[in-house]
């Protein structure tokens, strides 16, 4: 029997030539941006929103994710000092128990982008359309093709990295230091033995599976919105 060929892996090579493109077309401010922490248990979903100089390039962008610690926090204090402008926005974990992770990562990054001074004239986004009036591509696998994507996933990961390593110090029998707050063994055993803290993320399976107390979080997530709904009528 004939083996069937397999799918062709698509390889990205993370470049300028799209900002390029775009600076040639009269856009002066591009902005890449870009979230960290989605997929994490505990902890914010954190954005940044980055404006690279084209007369100050920072070498070696990639994808947060390729590169060690040590690398991408040589390439945050570059970004930070040669960039025409950066932001960082989180949204807490409460937040995205009430409105879903999906939401709360478009709010993280559309927070982030209104922070910019200058604005930007045109958005390069990882994956997710955001709703703002400004132009805007998003790109599957951004961080990966992208400068300016990357440079946003690169401020977003360490800033959310660092933030992880001071809750080490305040809740240490978790392991947030080591994981970030994403589903490990380490975390799981924590969870089981000490349940979440106030800044796990209820609305997330292996969290509320682990709680030391029944959650119905559909109940929950019903008595939030109403909760919500009087707050916006008594305003």
């Amino acid at each position: 029997m004939r083996e069937r060929n397999p799918r062709p892996v698509t390889h990205f090579r993370c470049e300028g030539t799209l900002e390029r493109e775009l600076r040639a077309r009269g856009f002066e401010a591009v902005a890449g941006v870009d979230e960290v922490g989605r997929g994490a248990l505990f902890g914010p979903v954190v954005a940044a929103a980055v404006i690279l100089s084209p007369g100050r390039p920072v070498r070696g962008l990639n994808d947060s994710k390729q590169l060690d610690p040590e690398r991408r926090t040589v390439l945050d204090g570059r970004i930070r000092e040669r960039a025409v402008a950066w932001a960082v926005a989180a949204v807490d974990a409460a937040t995205i128990d009430w409105v879903n992770i999906y939401q709360a990562s478009r709010m993280a990054m559309e927070m982030a982008v209104a922070q910019l001074t200058p604005a930007p004239d045109f958005l390069l986004t990882d994956a997710m359309p955001l709703s703002l009036p400004t132009p805007q591509r998003p790109l599957i696998k951004g961080d990966a093709q992208c400068h300016a994507i990357a440079a946003a996933s690169i401020v977003a990961k360490v800033w959310r990295d660092e933030r992880m390593r001071v809750w080490d110090a305040i809740f240490p029998q978790y392991g947030l230091a080591n994981h970030k707050g994403y589903f490990t063994p380490e975390h799981a055993k924590a969870l089981e033995e000490y349940g979440p803290t106030p800044l796990h993320r209820l609305s997330f399976e292996p969290v509320r599976a682990r709680a030391l107390f029944p959650v119905d979080f559909d109940q929950w997530a019903g008595a939030q919105l109403d909760l919500f709904a009087e707050l916006g009528a008594a305003s």
